[in-house]
């Protein structure tokens, strides 16, 4: 049997409440499945920066490396002192640090809850490393700048390298699944040369996926259609931060940000990550919906190649989810997050 190494930052917010729940479903997994998984807890956040002024440190970027995944929980970066400081926003630095180019973000239906399609199931492959991010475009210094008092400039980097294995990562997800499309959203007509060459690396994949249908759609379009007839998608291919938005409007067409699973990938190293933020405001209460890092879990036993284990959690999440009684508010149940942890993990022991 094969031991897993799992590094756990719970980080701020509810990250505390749903990385413990998250934890509670990957031992219930394990035990089911036979797993074998050691954890290891770190601290980040404004716990961290108490503790050694920092919200990340070297020590816990170290530790990621070695790991075999990442349960990373969200995280208030927006409130941090400047970088200077310590504020440094963990989830960037680790997707620098370790490489992770790839968002994969899924948003499906769910049987018993609201949403604008019944048969929703996309996913959406984000570039994680370029883009407009200012934290992530510069070898030194940030991406964004002010040459003058009342002017503000941003740096977009796209690279040839980048948008293929992005692109790469695309195709071969679309290739195992059954839609088998690959849609590359672009705003190529005013971004002709950052955006040009992004298409220009995508076409490239495509011609090696014969079997893969591949089209292209201006942003502003996708967000459209993705309100009107999400059902026609099946996997977007995304520069950063359009992704970013787009994965934001489609989790919510699909029925919120608390069912939003999310994983960052690179070539050896894997962070599962909620898609919704560290909503400071409920925390504490019991009221967070902990299915999206939940599915997030679902997602990384999937990468490990648990894909046994993975559908099960999926489908303990899916059977919760039909019941308003074991459902949180922000979906239309009645539960609180306990009860909806319990309510999976009992499912997860039914499963076949």
């Amino acid at each position: 049997m094969v031991e897993r190494r799992l590094l756990v930052l719970p980080g701020d917010g509810v990250g505390p409440e749903i990385t413990t729940a998250a934890e509670a479903v990957l031992e219930a997994a394990a035990a089911r499945f036979g797993l074998a998984i050691r954890r290891e807890r770190m601290m980040i956040g404004f716990e961290a920066l108490a503790a050694s002024g920092a919200t990340i440190s070297d020590k816990v970027i170290d530790a990621a490396r070695a790991a075999d995944g990442v349960l990373l929980g969200p995280v208030s970066h927006n409130a941090y002192p400047p970088v200077a400081e310590g504020g440094l926003n963990p989830s960037g630095v680790l997707r620098r640090e370790l490489d992770l180019y790839a968002n994969v973000r899924p948003a499906k239906s769910w049987p018993g809850l609201a949403s604008v399609s019944r048969s929703m199931d996309l996913v959406i492959m984000r570039e994680n490393t370029e883009g407009f991010y200012a934290d992530r475009t510069m070898h030194m210094g940030p991406g964004e700048f002010m040459p003058t008092p009342d002017v503000a400039l941003a740096v977009r980097k796209v690279t040839a390298s980048g948008s293929r294995r992005i692109a790469e990562a695309a195709f071969e997800m679309a290739a195992a699944r059954p839609s088998g499309r690959v849609t590359a959203i672009h705003k190529a007509n005013v971004l002709r040369v950052s955006d040009g060459l992004f298409l220009q690396e995508a076409r490239a994949v495509a011609a090696a996926y014969p079997d893969v249908a591949y089209d292209e759609m201006l942003v502003d379009a996708a967000a459209a259609h993705l309100v009107r007839r999400p059902e026609q998608f099946g996997v977007l291919l995304t520069t950063n931060m359009f992704g970013d938005i787009l994965s934001d409007l489609a989790s919510e067409l699909a029925g919120g940000l608390g069912l939003a699973g999310s994983l960052n990938r690179g070539r050896r190293h894997i962070v599962a990550q909620a898609q919704h933020g560290s909503a400071p405001d409920i925390a504490g209460k019991g009221a967070v919906n902990p299915v999206s890092l939940i599915l997030s879990v679902a997602m990384m036993l999937a990468a490990w190649g648990e894909r046994e284990a993975a559908r099960a959690v999926e489908d303990a999440v899916g059977r919760s989810l039909a019941s308003s009684g074991e459902r949180t508010r922000d979906v239309g149940g009645t539960a609180d997050t306990e009860t909806a942890v319990r309510a999976i993990i009992r499912h997860l022991g039914e499963t076949k």
